[in-house]
């Protein structure tokens, strides 16, 4: 006969392969029996009345002093769920049944069998009549030689409580565990490479010293120019052990069936998905798969906006803006030198100033040396532009001394606001931005005032109801506008405060490169967005955190302009 089954239940339906024909049930036959018990977390309160001993004693005394019945084996799934019947013992007793070695079922419940209303349905009405195994439920007082009337209702119904009782468990542990998400609680079973889990609270992460410093390396070696391959090569000379060994050296028991060698080794895959994980940064994000049902095991994919993301800083391993910067050189075209684990000096941050493709390096040999230039790949193609041939050699001075010029300008304006941020409060608050967000207070109030009084006007009759609903329109715009307006204004004092001391992140960042001798990898991803070149060898140098730059600066003008108006007021 033809063995179908079903995927995700691992159920035989409609297809039963037999040695022999299917016997009926008959009394006076010697029934040979098999025992059968489950259990799993899901039987909750119940785990200790139907545990795997006290079933199997119930089934033993009920069999006893039996003629009819000769038990032959005993099977036991501990620790399987009755939802679906991909479980060892149960799947051992179907073969054996189908082989004819046992005509006898005894379980101490149906939900002993399993829980799935359908599948169910299909064993007691259809296999096991077809197979003529007799089937004992013990506490349901349930037995297929001998059934009565109305096993044909309850039968079915009991079945179907038992589905309904999966269904309620699996709602409810899965609005457990998107609460415990949501709470930043790790509900994962492995944890991610440098980290591992609190012994006092399996939620809670630890960081795993040891392999976050090669973490550090990673990402610090990525932002130098080595490629995903380059690292992993050099990981594995310095015999640094990988994520699943490391797992491994460490009492896991993480498998995977990706693995082909005896010892995992450092991959580029490995690499990059570590590089790739925001966890790194601090932000724990979990439930990035989920399954159909409680009845399909499948797993699938959730779409990236019903992940639940949770910023979690004591995670964090290493810096958000190197964690950002990472992942914009990931998804730039950045090709490796031949014969290197390195990418060029400028890899992925050139672009035509015309028609804003990448520019690619080209090499013009001579006879005594290798002349590198870059065009435009739009060019280079034939599609069009113009070439925007610039040599590496002037790209490089010139990028050079715009870089150090940059440097020089946020270390002063570093000094500015150093000084600034030791000034008292109140007198920062008396600066232009200030004076712009208390008049704007002050018109979001009037308009408000007026809305009042045009109801008022209203209710005394003074215009009737199409002019108050006109004008309640114009009034509610102009408030709206001017909420926007004043909300905006905040902002911009908001990151003007933040960008006025030394300790700005971005002036930090600049900072540490006080001291450039000359172009490195790390140091043209760090302090550069992006440079532009034109035709005639132009270019443009855009640098990193451009926007907080020109802030600061407009913040420091604004201060000057102040401080020359009160200086002729003086005078």
């Amino acid at each position: 006969m033809n063995n179908n089954y079903i995927e995700d239940s691992g159920l035989q339906v409609g297809f039963y392969a037999r040695v022999g024909n299917a016997s009926q049930l008959t009394e006076g036959t010697l029934w040979k029996a098999a025992l059968y018990a489950r259990l799993s977390r899901e039987d909750g309160d119940k785990e200790e009345s139907d545990s795997i001993s006290n079933q199997k004693d119930l089934l033993n005394s009920y069999v006893k002093g039996k003629q009819d019945i000769e038990v032959v084996s005993v099977y036991e799934d501990d620790g399987y769920t009755g939802v679906n019947f991909q479980r060892p013992d149960f799947q051992k007793m179907m073969n054996e049944i189908q082989v004819g070695n046992i005509n006898c079922v005894i379980v101490k419940d149906l939900s002993r069998l399993g829980r799935n209303h359908i599948e169910m349905g299909k064993l007691l009405e259809r296999f096991f009549p077809f197979m003529g195994v007799r089937f004992i439920a013990v506490n349901e007082g349930y037995d297929s030689l001998t059934p009565n009337q109305t096993d044909g209702l309850i039968i079915p119904f009991k079945n179907l409580v038992n589905d309904a009782y999966c269904a309620d468990t699996s709602r409810k542990i899965r609005s457990q565990f998107e609460v415990k998400r949501k709470n930043g609680e790790y509900i994962g079973p492995f944890v991610a490479y440098g980290y591992t889990k609190d012994p006092k609270d399996h939620h809670r992460l630890l960081i795993d010293e040891d392999a976050a410093q090669i973490v550090q390396n990673i990402f610090a070696w990525k932002i130098g120019g080595m490629s995903l391959q380059g690292i992993a090569n050099r990981l594995n000379e310095k015999g640094v052990p990988s994520p699943l060994e490391h797992k491994k050296q460490n009492g896991s028991k993480y498998k995977t069936k990706f693995q082909a060698n005896p010892r995992a080794v450092w991959t580029p895959v490995a690499v990059g998905r570590i590089l790739k994980n925001e966890l790194y940064a601090g932000v724990l994000t979990q439930g990035a798969t989920t399954t159909p049902n409680y009845k399909v095991k499948r797993r699938i994919m959730r779409a990236v906006q019903e992940r639940v993301r949770v910023e979690q800083s004591e995670y964090a391993i290493i810096s958000a803006e190197d964690f950002a910067l990472v992942n914009t050189l990931l998804r730039k075209d950045t090709r490796v030198a031949p014969g290197s684990n390195t990418v060029y000096l400028f890899s992925g941050m050139l672009y035509c100033g015309d028609c804003g493709q990448n520019l690619v390096r080209k090499n013009v040999p001579s006879s005594k040396q290798k002349n590198v230039y870059h065009i435009c790949s739009t060019y280079k193609k034939g599609k069009g532009c113009k070439s925007h041939s610039i040599s590496e050699k002037a790209l490089y001075e010139a990028v050079f001394h715009m870089v150090t010029l940059h440097i020089r300008e946020c270390a002063k304006i570093g000094e500015v606001l150093a000084f600034i941020g030791d000034m008292p409060m109140q007198q920062i608050n008396a600066q232009g931005i200030q004076r712009q967000i208390e008049a704007k207070k002050a018109e979001v109030a009037k308009l408000g005032r007026r809305q009042v009084r045009l109801f008022e006007d209203y209710d005394d009759g003074l215009m009737n109801r199409d002019e108050y609903t006109n004008m309640k329109a114009i009034f509610s715009a102009q408030a709206d506008e001017a909420e926007k307006a004043l909300e905006l204004l905040m902002q911009e004092l908001d990151n003007i405060i933040h960008n006025r001391t030394e300790n700005s992140r971005w002036i930090e960042h600049f900072k540490k490169y006080h001291n450039l001798q000359s172009l490195t990898r790390s140091a043209v991803v760090e302090l550069i967005e992006r440079i532009i070149v034109y035709e005639g060898g132009k270019i443009e140098v855009v640098p990193r955190y451009k926007a907080d730059f020109e802030d600061a600066l407009r913040y420091i003008e604004s201060l000057s302009a102040d401080s020359l108006s009160s200086e002729r007021r003086a005078m």
